[in-house]
């Protein structure tokens, strides 16, 4: 079995409290008990804004450069993950497909090393 990385893709001025919604919140309670019962689900999670980021940059001199915010500039972030075990991408994908009916944004399904 192979493991992959749906990834939930938010706009970079994504705000839960107008994107979300009781119907939204179950759709995806849905799936996740549906993830469970087929054995396919390791590990998921939410991420917090952007804005709560910090980016590390080693240095020249060696040192390691912090900052505030995400790495990348971008117009979509990562808002949260599940890591699936599949047998292959075609059934990665069919759980992509159902991600991104219950999220309702951009999904990106990729296979780990």
């Amino acid at each position: 079995m192979a493991r992959y990385l749906v990834s939930v893709l938010h706009p970079i001025d994504y705000d839960p409290a107008l994107a979300e919604d009781e119907a939204m919140a179950r759709d995806i309670d849905v799936l996740n008990e549906e993830m469970i019962a087929a054995g396919v689900r390791l590990f998921v999670g939410g991420l917090q804004p952007p804005r709560t980021a910090k980016s590390l940059r080693t240095q020249r001199n060696g040192a390691v450069l912090v900052t505030d915010g995400p790495y990348l500039e971008s117009k979509e972030l990562i808002g949260g993950f599940w890591v699936l075990e599949a047998t292959d991408m075609e059934e990665a994908l069919g759980w992509g497909r159902k991600a991104a009916v219950a999220c309702r944004v951009p999904i990106e399904v990729r296979p780990f090393f």
